[in-house]
């Protein structure tokens, strides 16, 4: 039989003697101070009318998108000699468009508001979509002008990203305002237990919020007299009805697993309750991560990291020629750069500072200068005033910044000349921080994994806090996209450095 014991702050105590052989105890759930225990009965409907409304709105914004995109390719293509068989083509096109995106599961529930989900299932949808639009025209024998279906398919599947990006936002917005969140019951040992309701706290956009936790009795309470008992199927279907929960989230634990994990699903899919099991491992991309069947079993097969061959060529290509175009771009912003630099202040315009890259081979960093020429050598008077994080010397009024320079860090424009050293290859445009050797010298063992890539202009590190982060999460934010690149990863991470230097946050 299951036993579980209250925790601190609830209104009935958990009786601690032992129970009599035979006589089950009645359950009892460890329950967050923040959350009541027992909400109105109209509380387990609050999902089901968001779900609505959002699958309602991503309808008709893929609806628009289809028809946005009908619209531009007709014009585009034919202007106002439009025929009749195209009229009816463009008809077509939003509905087959909703047809691909149901059939790449973009209106499932649990996919909503996940973002990166949301927008590959649109994207395999177009690919779906122009496949079926060409089996059609040779199955048929008919004519389909290329520029139609070039114009179409693009502009459909763009205008269906923007429309699902604001829905995103929006409820992102409400999920941070506590609104549209799904009520989880966390299974598991009290470690793993706590593990998965701290990562869930704290990305409140993904829409779970922890209403109550199921513990062995020992993990509650240290007590001689109690032994470690394992949890029932009837005990978290108990918390189940009892909490009004969604979901219920299994923290790795190694006595609800197999039949009994199975007949769990089993009774929370009668329910309507969404069943996830948490495999603990930390810091792995889901990409790396996969379900394969083996001897009957369904096996969870972890990928080893890509740290050479195809797919870092084709990286360095991408490295090399974005960065190209974008030295281009902002050659009158360097050559306007140089002249303050130069003009303001006696010294080079470029500070050079030596850094370790991939495989620790050490290269030559180039920056715009922004601070006094002999900024270096009056570091040690400063340093009973680092506020960095331990190990970087950072200052949020350093007086060797000259005025020009102070600008130039809060924008980030000093670190424009470091494209040169993507186009020599020392560097990439996604990446983790490129360290100096001193830093190098105090790494753990686990630590020099950042150096199987190399260092980026941008990384992990410069959208989630730059200078405003811990030692810590930056080596973790550096070893996490170590593990977990992909063309995909820096996109992304391009795509929120600019807003995160527009921000300027964390930037001194």
């Amino acid at each position: 039989m299951t036993e579980f014991v209250m925790s601190e702050g609830l209104a009935e105590p958990a009786d601690l003697r032992p129970a009599p052989s035979g006589e089950r105890r009645r359950p009892v759930w460890v329950v967050p101070d923040e959350v009541p225990a027992v909400l109105p009965r109209s509380a387990r409907f609050t999902e089901a009318r968001w779900v609505a409304k959002y699958r309602r709105a991503s309808l008709a914004a893929d609806l628009g998108a289809g028809v946005i995109g009908a619209a531009v390719a007709l014009v585009a293509r034919f202007g106002a000699s439009i025929n009749l068989g195209y009229f009816v083509l463009g008809a077509l096109l939003p509905i087959a468009w909703i047809a691909c995106v149901a059939l790449q599961r973009g209106y499932e529930t649990r996919y909503f508001g996940t973002g990166p989900e949301e927008f590959r299932s649109i994207i395999r949808a177009a690919v779906a979509l122009t496949a079926l639009v060409a089996i059609t025209s040779y199955a048929t024998k008919s004519e389909v002008a290329r520029g139609f279906v070039i114009l179409a398919v693009p502009t459909t599947c763009l205008a269906a990203m923007v429309g699902r990006w604001f829905l995103h936002r929006q409820i992102s917005w409400r999920r941070f305002a506590g609104r549209c969140m799904r009520r989880v019951l966390v299974v598991g040992r009290n470690d793993q237990v706590m593990t998965l309701t701290r990562h869930l706290e704290e990305r409140p956009a993904d829409g779970y919020v922890v209403v109550a936790s199921c513990l062995p009795r020992g993990d509650v309470f240290e007590d001689a007299e109690f032994e470690r008992l394992g949890r029932t199927e009837m005990d978290i279907l108990a918390g189940v009805d009892q909490f009004d929960v969604e979901v219920v989230a299994v923290a790795a634990d190694p006595e609800l697993a197999g039949h009994s994990l199975r007949k769990l699903s089993w009774a929370l899919e009668q329910r309507g309750v969404e069943l996830i099991v948490s495999p603990g491992i930390v810091e792995v991309a889901g990409p790396r991560i996969s379900i394969r069947p083996v001897a009957g079993l369904s096996l969870l097969h972890l990928e080893r990291p890509s740290v050479s061959g195809g797919p870092h060529m084709l990286k360095s290509i991408f490295d090399r020629v974005v960065g190209c175009l974008l030295l281009l771009g902002v050659s009158p912003i360097l050559l306007v750069t140089a002249l303050l630099v130069k003009l303001t202040s006696r010294g080079p315009v470029l500070f050079r500072q030596t850094r370790v890259g991939r495989g620790g081979e050490q290269f030559q960093m180039l920056k715009f200068r922004t601070m006094v020429a002999d900024a270096e050598a009056r570091k040690a008077e400063l340093h009973a005033l680092n506020q960095g994080n331990g190990i970087l010397f950072k200052m949020r009024d350093d007086p060797r910044i000259t005025k020009v320079g102070k600008y130039l860090r809060r924008f980030s424009i000093d670190e424009l000349p470091q494209l040169v050293n993507v186009l020599r290859g020392d560097m990439s445009l996604v990446g983790p921080r490129p360290p100096l050797p001193a830093e190098v010298a105090q790494y753990a063992i686990d630590d020099a994994r950042r150096m199987l890539v190399k260092p980026g202009l941008t990384g992990l590190w410069q959208v989630s806090g730059r200078s405003d982060l811990t030692w810590e999460e930056s080596m973790r934010l550096d070893l996490r996209y170590a593990d977990n690149w992909s063309i995909a990863l820096d996109l992304l991470i391009l795509w929120k450095t600019a807003r995160a230097v527009l921000g300027s946050d964390g930037a001194y």
